[in-house]
């Protein structure tokens, strides 16, 4: 789904549900319910910063659904989320579970903070008051958290631990996205990276382009687009671009990806690679290629820049990259858009896994974790191209049309209490 910032966020999120509700004929109970978030809470909580003030922080936790089970959404910290988008990112993760026919439901939270200012005592500091905030809503059989935009292991870790000293006992299962010696999952840092990978490989198979030598364009140089496109570079694509917050640069013989990578590493940006030239973002959005992958934030493909875009294909690294009104553009133009509900699916399939293993308290390999994503993927990828091709939809109206298929028989089976 593509969200705007702001206040019309999650009416864009129930404008595409409601519309998918009306083309499949689903009950209007369903319907009403699905149109609002089951809970919301908003906090405000005081944080000592290291130099001796104390400032009140914002935070927010949304369950939307837990119909299908304990509702799962990340934890983001960024200095201009609101209300409504973490409703809409609620929105989001409760199609994008069932998409995926995970037994759970969606969540989000966030912290109205700047993280990149903060120290790391003052990150902890504010993590667990956050969590002690939220604890009436989480718990592993209830809600639980996962990193997103802004927020990491180490805060997951923090998140963990807190939760724990509250009960009296480790619950490991409370987050996922944690490091592995506390009961994260291998293959959890590169899942959704992995994941839009094998978004684009079944894409190109679909569309007939050889995947050896198709080339492939990437805004966004964080955990989602560095991974996709080093694991692209690896299956023989060309990567003539990528960007990051501080400029994009761009090659059309190719860029030497993991030379990019240990440059940005380095020095903390992509834009001192010297084998490439300059881009704009813009100018990265417009350039003629196969796949086109925006990892970055929401809404950089809007309706003044759709027309411009090249690409035969394009891959939602990011939550809703695409406004609804750019989606239309692109729709008309026949570019075959994998939906973020499907292609960034990855990271809530490996924390199902992760959450799982916590709770039994056996570890599978690396091996055994990306085979099962895999199979996760092009089971849903499969199912939505079939709905696609049956209902003549473009392929977020169809992935949209299968999770609200399962969320609609899950409310029906259940029923309402009391």
């Amino acid at each position: 789904m593509s969200i705007n910032c702001g206040d019309q966020a999650f009416e864009n999120v129930r404008k595409l549900i409601y519309s998918a509700c009306d083309r499949m004929n689903i009950s209007e109970t369903c319907r009403l319910r699905l149109g609002e978030c089951e809970r919301e809470l908003t906090v405000h909580f005081p944080v000592k910063m290291d130099d001796g003030t104390v400032k009140v922080f914002t935070g927010f936790r949304v369950v939307h659904s837990d119909t299908r089970g304990p509702s799962k959404g990340g934890i983001r910290y960024h200095p201009d989320v609101n209300l409504d988008e973490v409703r809409a990112l609620a929105a989001l993760m409760t199609l994008k579970t069932a998409v995926a026919n995970l037994p759970y439901g969606g969540a989000k939270g966030a912290v109205i903070c700047n993280p990149k200012v903060l120290s790391q005592g003052e990150l902890e500091r504010l993590t667990r008051r956050y969590t002690a905030e939220i604890t009436i809503m989480i718990g592993p059989g209830s809600d639980i958290p996962a990193p997103d935009v802004g927020t990491n292991p180490q805060i997951m870790a923090w998140m963990m631990d807190t939760y724990s000293m509250g009960i009296g006992h480790s619950e490991l299962a409370i987050t996922t996205g944690k490091p592995i010696e506390i009961g994260g999952s291998k293959g959890r840092f590169e899942a959704t990276g992995r994941s839009c990978t094998i978004s684009a490989l079944l894409a190109a198979k679909h569309l007939g382009i050889d995947i050896k030598g198709a080339t492939v364009v990437v805004q966004g140089c964080g955990n989602v687009g560095a991974v996709s496109a080093s694991l692209l570079a690896k299956e023989g694509c060309r990567v003539l671009a990528i960007s990051d917050t501080k400029g994009g640069i761009y090659n059309p013989k190719g860029l030497d990806i993991e030379g990019v990578l240990a440059k940005k590493q380095e020095t903390g940006s992509v834009t001192n690679f010297k084998e490439a030239e300059p881009i704009t973002n813009d100018e990265l959005l417009g350039l003629q290629c196969d796949i086109l992958i925006p990892a970055a934030l929401e809404n950089q493909i809007v309706e003044s820049n759709a027309s411009s875009v090249k690409a035969k294909i394009i891959i939602e690294g990011a939550n809703g990259p695409i406004t609804p009104e750019a989606d239309r553009v692109l729709v008309d133009k026949n570019i075959f858009t994998v939906p973020d509900i499907l292609a960034n699916t990855g990271g809530v399939v490996i924390s199902y896994l992760e959450w799982v293993q916590c709770l039994q308290s056996f570890f599978w390999d690396e091996a055994e974790v990306n085979d099962y994503l895999k199979k996760i993927m092009t089971s849903a990828f499969a199912e939505i191209l079939g709905i696609s091709q049956k209902e003549q939809v473009d392929m977020r109206t169809a992935a949209c049309m299968l999770a609200l298929g399962r969320l609609a028989t899950a409310m029906a089976t259940r029923g309402i209490f009391p």
